[in-house]
């Protein structure tokens, strides 16, 4: 690792921005990074927290301005941490400051915004400035070694893709009301919040594009109470408070045309009573399989057809062993790594990709997803009609 910091400003005060920050606090500690993340400021709009979370989170200053912080000389990467609808606007300034920029998923609200990002990003690119978008789920070690096997072949050609993301935090429809129920701050509900990460992670393990769609979209609670207290997400809010209405989707379902001739099937809520954060994926080819449960996420099962007959049935990979990607930096083989650590190889990654290697995904990757999305919700107002990705 050279002397020479990296000078880190992340924007945000929530859920993403804490795991961010444990990620660049812990990067340096257990990898080998070509530069020092230095936690120089943390952006608030809260003033009565900001100070302490930026003492918490081991960040040392904060401020209430992003447009200052950017603004800054000795800041080298904005980590961008807020809802969707303000993340067009700070990466396109910070992109145009010079600095280098990890944005949060989805990449924006609309494909609109998403292709203005693009723009600056391949911009900034020609002056040696980083994007990357933070599908953090591409940094599981049992996926990384699942595409692995994809790209060498051991599936064969893809025929199915089956994707589930199952969460179950808004099943009680007295939980309270949270921006991401506010399609203006969060474009939409489950769809983005959740989908997103099934559409990005389907096309990265299997290589081929989603080239059209047919779906359906269902928001089963059109109210819920006002925050009054500070809870986690879901919980039970107070039914007497006013309530406000919900204007996004709660469950997302639909199948899928790939680029290469594969069939997929979609479904993502936040409704599926049990399913604390069941991120499944399963890829069929014509010589093996492929699964993974992320409330599993250790492991990976395969399947090969060339085991012969006496040997059907999948198998379980422990995807713990240094000969998988990222976990050599940790553990001995068994001792099992949680969601913290996907965060961690993201900024590992990061990091490299701006001494080096290519930043994946970059802007341009998360367009492609922002562009299935929205033709996921034109579908899905036309009654399920198959529509192309444009």
């Amino acid at each position: 690792m050279t002397t020479r910091p990296l000078r880190v400003a992340v924007i945000g005060a929530g859920f993403m921005a804490r795991a961010h920050s444990h990620a660049w606090r812990t990067a340096p500690r257990f990898f080998d990074l070509p530069r020092e993340p230095r936690l120089s400021v943390l952006v608030s709009r809260d003033e009565s927290k900001g100070a302490q979370l930026a003492r918490d989170w081991g960040w040392e200053s904060w401020s209430g301005d992003w447009r200052t912080v950017i603004d800054r000389d000795d800041i080298d990467v904005v980590d961008i941490c807020t809802p969707g609808d303000t993340h067009a606007r700070i990466a396109v300034a910070a992109l145009e400051a010079g600095r280098h920029v990890l944005c949060e998923k989805p990449l924006a609200n609309d494909p609109a915004d998403a292709a203005m990002m693009v723009a600056a990003s391949e911009s900034a690119a020609r002056r040696g400035v980083v994007a990357m978008c933070g599908y953090s789920y591409r940094r599981t070690p049992a996926l990384a070694s699942a595409r692995r096997l994809i790209a060498d072949g051991a599936l064969g050609t893809i025929r199915h893709v089956r994707a589930q993301y199952l969460q179950d935090w808004l099943s009680d429809p007295d939980a309270p009301h949270t921006w991401r129920l506010d399609r203006a701050a969060a474009g939409s509900g489950a769809l983005g919040d959740i989908g997103a990460h099934s559409i990005d992670t389907a096309q990265w393990l299997t290589g081929e594009l989603i080239e059209g769609v047919s779906a359906r979209l269902r928001t089963f609670v059109t109210t819920r109470p006002q925050r009054s207290a500070e809870v986690g997400l879901g919980g039970t809010g107070d039914p007497d408070s006013p309530r406000l209405p919900v204007d996004v989707d709660d469950a997302a379902a639909f199948i899928a045309g790939f680029s290469g001739g594969a069939l997929g099937v979609f479904e993502a809520t936040r409704m599926a009573l049990g399913r604390r954060n069941a991120n499944r994926i399963e890829i069929n080819g014509d010589r093996g399989s492929v699964a993974f449960d992320f409330e599993r996420m250790n492991e990976l099962e395969y399947y090969s057809a060339d085991d012969g007959d006496d040997r059907q049935g999948f198998r379980t990979i422990q995807a713990t062993d240094p000969a998988h990607p990222y976990a050599d930096a940790w553990w001995p083989a068994g001792h099992g790594l949680g969601y913290e650590h996907a965060f961690t190889h993201q900024i590992v990654d990061f990091v490299r990709s701006i001494e080096s290697a290519p930043a994946s995904p970059g802007f341009a990757d998360a367009h492609q997803v922002q562009r299935v999305l929205a033709a996921v919700e034109e579908s899905a107002a036309d009654e399920g009609r198959y529509t192309r990705v444009r």
